[in-house]
């Protein structure tokens, strides 16, 4: 436990206080929530509250009076809410006090940016904070997050940086200097918890294993994994190096967390407190069989100035919902595979798991330092890759990527100087082009 870490608790909970408590109300209950699960009266009351309200305020909402349930709503997604962004801002924005704003990077080429209220940004503040503590952490404790940081763009600043306890670490470039630098940082500047997309995370565990660096001098007593799903063996890997497993979680810039792990489980637990969700079927906007692989769909309780009701959010995964012997009800998902653009299929027409990918690589650890899959069509695949020439057995490769795809996949061969991370820091194993599946 660091000093700066209690002082920014102390401050924090005093200030808190002042106001009469109501961010520590609310963390607490979005905790209790998340794990006592929801009654169906508190959703059914909170998905008709919002309708209501939405049909009231918001013009875009407004211009259809026949949709009386949730279900009766269009599925929107993100290139839905952008061409209509105007009529869907509550006409009663400017009463709401300061307004923030909620901005995606636009990893998938599509930046967005939501508008909400103080209420919502205290909201996913403590959603944020929830879900940390629900694994051990704690207020005030420095965290160093992973993403490509782009001066001007995203970055904060040195007040806020100092603040939240936040160090910036720059992910744009993952070779071995860079990630060099980084470790050098981690032990430097202190840091307890490494906030990180998986595939930063998958970069440097490796590092750290072919290097065999000694980190007994490093603070970190945490590490979370947003974004893709952290694949097992970089989940085992870091749990071996450092003594603790790392959290898995899922959501997003625009709502918050929507998903998270609990004391090692398989599965993600979802947080019904803040959201209504749906898994609707690939090719329709029915629901999902239970188990069935769909689109993840959610509905945001509390934006009151931009109402997202029924976000198709471009994610796919498995969920179930059930109740418990006290009849209140509880969400998890079984999988994310994460994006449709990610989301691989092979010879056979079944979908692979992004983990699928990255495992691959992690076979070829020294050789392979980046490598991409791409479907063009339903059995033409592209391996974009990035590897030490000499030591490379390319047919080995495409044997561990055939095990997979089907035999009688044909995959052309690119090789590459490097494959750039996106704009938010992610590094995409594979993409999805064929149109069979888009």
């Amino acid at each position: 436990m660091q000093i700066g870490e209690v002082l920014r608790r102390v401050v924090f909970n005093g200030l808190d206080a002042v106001k009469g408590g109501k961010l520590k109300k609310l963390k607490e209950v979005n905790k209790r929530e998340i794990v006592e699960g929801v009654t169906e009266d508190y959703r059914e009351r909170r998905v008709q509250a919002l309708l209501e309200y939405a049909k009231c305020h918001s013009p875009y909402y407004r211009e259809s009076p026949q949709w009386k349930t949730l279900s009766d709503f269009p599925v929107l997604t993100k290139g839905d809410f952008i061409e209509n962004y105007d009529k869907i801002l509550v006409d009663n924005s400017g009463e709401q006090g300061n307004l923030y704003r909620l901005s995606t990077s636009g990893s998938t080429g599509t930046p967005f940016t939501v508008l909400c209220d103080g209420d919502k940004m205290n909201r996913v503040n403590m959603n944020f904070i929830s879900c940390m503590e629900l694994n051990d952490f704690r207020m005030g404790m420095k965290r160093g997050e992973f993403r490509a940081w782009i001066k001007g763009k995203n970055t904060i600043s040195m007040w806020k940086s100092f603040k939240n306890n936040l160090i910036m670490v720059d992910i744009s470039n993952m070779g071995e200097e860079a990630l060099e630098k980084i470790c050098r940082d981690i032990e430097k500047k202190k840091i307890q918890v490494l906030v990180s997309y998986s595939s930063a995370l998958v970069a440097l565990s490796q590092y750290l294993k072919k290097t065999e660096r000694d980190i007994s001098k490093w603070k970190v007593e945490m590490i979370f994994s947003m974004g893709e799903a952290l694949p097992d063996g970089t989940y085992d890997l870091l749990k071996e190096i450092f003594g603790f497993s790392p959290v898995r979680s899922y959501g997003n810039n625009e709502n918050g967390f929507i998903a998270i792990q609990l004391d090692e489980e398989k599965e993600y637990t979802i947080d019904l407190y803040n959201f209504y969700t749906e898994i609707l079927k690939m090719d329709s906007d029915e629901p999902a069989e239970p188990g069935e692989l769909g689109r993840i769909v959610v509905t945001d309780y509390y934006n009151k100035t931009f109402p997202m009701i029924r976000y198709d959010t471009g994610d796919t995964g498995k969920m179930r919902i059930y109740k418990d012997e006290k009849g209140r009800v509880h969400g998890k998902f079984l999988e994310i595979y994460g994006r449709r653009g990610s989301l691989m299929y092979n010879c056979q027409g079944e979908p692979l798991s992004i983990h699928v990918f990255m495992n691959i690589l992690l076979n070829f650890e020294g050789v392979v330092y980046q490598a991409k899959c791409i479907q063009w069509e339903k059995k033409k695949y592209e391996l974009l890759i990035n590897a030490d020439r000499e030591k490379l057995k390319i047919e080995e490769v495409l044997a561990a990527y055939r095990k997979y795809l089907g035999e009688e996949a044909q995959i052309q061969v690119t090789y590459v100087e490097e494959i750039p991370v996106q704009s938010s820091g992610k590094f995409m194993v594979c993409e999805n082009r064929c149109p069979d599946y888009q």
